[in-house]
């Protein structure tokens, strides 16, 4: 004990003498001291905390913050808003004899992802385990080898240039199924020239389509450009669509909702192909969210508020352009609605856009239409929307007359209305007709 107190003055001593004092702690805002410096730090591998004899690091992420920092010479977008992401792509999957055709919608890569390839997942139990398959960097493809009549279940990979998978789509299933035989010759045995070709088949077929749109909103369903049908999405935002006795070909459906304040989303299109006896599920729809702004022109410093709809509990994310391209991060409230007030200080004086995309449950929708707005040296006030009765032709009450009125009217061409045809009567002579389009045109804003 006296030998190790010796050495404890000794070492004190010597400290004295060369004049080295204890290191300062480091604060979140001071990562220095006048022995070492903390360069650049990030979260430890898997969380936790990385030490040595001298110090240690408790799980470091910089800054916690969700706008831009700029600068002259460079900008950053630190904070969780500004991370990278991939839209999921909408599946559908159709039955045929041994084999299912699977084809899907391009996934859109942003804030530095790129996407090089897909991948099949398949499975026979709902829910995986799934055997994956490369495809390559195309949008179908047909899974053979099949048994007919065992329900197969499907997902959708997306791969960045690095083979890493970065989305996976919701889960779609088909069965495959053997053509029906041909008729059999009735007529006996007296033919004596060489047998036809059967006719083709004329069988009809089923579209299922289900996705995330906005609590309770109606959802429109278009083939090729022309209404198909609608549904109202449950509490949740899910909706389901189907069509029975579908001639098999080549179609591009289209959906669009509503929010409850009368605002439209982006229209979302993918191609599908049908055939002739089987059932073809669309699944992972994921409608945009519906945008908007409360002033057409804020004064430079004021507040903004931008607003919109989507489904509950999504994490919103909206994009402003300007010299710095601003990230935003808000969150949909059990309605789905959701508001971001924004301060516009950093903005420059001019034009500017915004638009939003939302995440939830692992799926990622596209962004949606964007919303403009001035900043100037005033603030006015937007107006509402005209309505539907002010605005003749706007069939769909979104303010526009333009190609989704176009297909409402042409949806109702020549046939007896009812309900929502009886708007499409244009001029009131109980039908629609070419004058009806004429007026149309005569009121398109586009």
């Amino acid at each position: 004990m006296r030998e190790m107190s010796r050495h404890r003055l000794f070492l004190l001593a010597l400290l004295a003498s060369i004049g080295c004092s204890v290191a300062p702690i480091a604060h979140a805002d001071d990562f220095s001291s006048q022995n070492y410096q903390v360069l650049a730090p990030v979260i430890t591998s898997g969380g936790g905390y990385t030490s040595s004899s001298n110090f240690s690091l408790l799980g470091v992420i910089s800054e916690f913050v969700h706008d831009t920092a700029s600068s002259l010479s460079f900008a950053s977008n630190p904070g969780f808003a500004a991370y990278p992401f991939v839209s999921t792509p909408v599946v559908g999957a159709t039955g045929g004899n041994a084999l299912v055709n699977l084809s899907w919608t391009a996934a859109t890569g942003v804030l530095g992802y790129s996407v090089s390839g897909y991948s099949v997942g398949k499975s026979s139990i709902s829910g995986g385990p799934y055997t994956f398959t490369s495809v390559g960097n195309v949008l179908s493809t047909s899974v053979t080898s099949l048994t007919n009549g065992v329900a197969y279940y499907f997902v959708v990979r997306v791969h960045d240039p690095n083979s890493i998978a970065i989305a996976t789509s919701s889960q779609v299933s088909a069965t495959p199924t053997a053509p029906a035989p041909p008729p059999s010759d009735s007529g006996g045995g007296g033919s004596s020239g060489g047998g036809s070709a059967p006719p083709p088949s004329t069988q009809s077929a089923g579209v299922n389509f289900s996705g995330r749109a906005y609590p309770r909103s109606t959802i429109t369903l278009l083939q090729d450009a022309q209404v198909k049908a609608s549904t109202v999405a449950d509490a949740n935002a899910s909706f389901q669509i189907s069509l029975t006795n579908v001639s098999a070909g080549n179609y591009i459906y289209s959906v669009y909702s509503e929010d409850s304040a009368g605002n439209r989303s982006g229209l979302l299109s993918f191609p599908v192909s049908v055939t002739a006896g089987a059932t073809t599920n669309i699944t992972g729809i994921f409608i945009s969210p519906t945008i908007d702004v409360d002033k057409s022109q804020v004064k430079q410093g004021d507040n903004i508020a931008i607003f919109g709809q989507s489904a509950p509990k999504s994490s919103i994310t909206i994009t402003v352009n300007s010299d710095v391209q601003l990230f935003l991060q808000a969150k949909s409230d059990a309605v789905g609605a959701y508001l971001y007030n924004l301060d516009t200080s950093p903005l420059e004086i001019g034009s500017h856009s915004a638009k939003s995309k939302a995440a939830v449950a692992g799926e990622i929708s596209d962004f949606g239409k964007t919303v403009g707005f001035a900043v100037g040296d005033q603030t006015i006030l937007k107006k509402a929307a005209p309505k539907c009765s002010d605005l003749i032709g706007d069939l769909n009450c979104d303010g526009h007359v333009n190609l989704i009125d176009f297909s409402i009217l042409a949806y109702w061409y020549k046939r007896t209305l009812a309900n929502n045809g009886i708007k499409a009567d244009l001029n009131h002579d109980g039908k629609v007709s070419l004058t009806d389009f004429s007026i149309l045109a005569a009121h398109w804003t586009g």
